[in-house]
């Protein structure tokens, strides 16, 4: 059993690697039908609120539901590492979609494609399970040095917070510009003066803490796939900005990194 488990466990973590690069080549050419990429096409919709809510919420049951059964899981490390996890989670998968009902104008709103919502669903099962099993079961917490662990940790937390902060003052500022209505404008002040995305730029600094928190290549093959989701979708967005808002739209913004890219 123990065998069976671990085989699963290391076809996942192959999985999580090898669906990065069709990932972003696929999205250099095709956007996800959703946002300001929304197009028909591609079967039923359902509210942006609800697909958010429930394509992210493996990320909250089934981390709750495996973790338990992990060999470490009274481990004070693994307990804090999860909860950060978890930490992320709570906000992308119901504080998020509670802002965005509470301030989308529902008429106009162009509703999600059921077909990307499984897409996203079906992947965070597979990075629900990776991340949560890692943790509480196959991170090896005596055979790490303690002083490097904490260190680690701190460095991480630090990165990890700092990109949170980021993302969820990004998300509020695009959330706040859809309850004025008439249409998309150009989001302004902070972050968004450097670069287009800084809420796609958030996210992906968070998960390099969260790869240095832990330390592992389940944390390390998320950061790739996130850039590889995320990336190409800045690229886009940037593009479609310059497109819509032409000589208005601020030249010196990059799409997602600052001052890079």
């Amino acid at each position: 059993m123990a065998a069976s488990s671990d085989q699963t466990f290391n076809n996942c973590l192959l999985c999580l690697y090898l669906i990065g690069p069709p990932t972003f080549i696929s999205l250099r050419f095709l956007q996800a039908p959703y946002g300001k990429h929304n197009r028909p096409g591609w079967g039923p919709t359902i509210s942006p609120p609800l697909a958010w809510f429930l394509m992210e919420s493996p990320t909250l049951w089934l981390t709750l539901l495996l973790f338990p059964y992990g060999q470490h899981s009274t481990n004070p490390q693994a307990l804090i590492l999860i909860t950060l996890f978890l930490f992320h989670y709570i906000n992308r998968t119901c504080l998020y979609p509670l802002r965005l009902y509470r301030n989308t104008i529902r008429k106009t709103a162009p509703g999600f494609p059921v077909s990307v919502a499984l897409m996203a669903f079906v992947f965070n099962l597979l990075n629900a399970y990776l991340q949560s099993r890692w943790v509480s079961h196959y991170k090896d917490y005596e055979g790490d040095h303690h002083g490097l662990f904490w260190l680690r940790f701190c460095v991480g937390l630090v990165v990890f917070l700092g990109g949170m902060g980021v993302n969820v003052w990004s998300d509020r500022v695009l959330v706040g510009l859809k309850k004025e209505g008439g249409g998309y404008k150009i989001p302004r002040g902070g972050w968004f003066e450097l670069v287009s995305c800084p809420n796609y730029f958030g996210e992906i600094v968070e998960w390099v803490g969260w790869a240095v928190m832990t330390w592992s290549w389940a944390g390390l093959g998320f950061l790739l796939y996130t850039c590889a989701n995320l990336v190409p979708r800045a690229r886009a967005n940037h593009r479609w900005y310059l497109e819509k808002f032409g000589e208005d739209y601020p030249k010196s913004r990059k799409a997602v990194i600052p001052f890079l890219y």
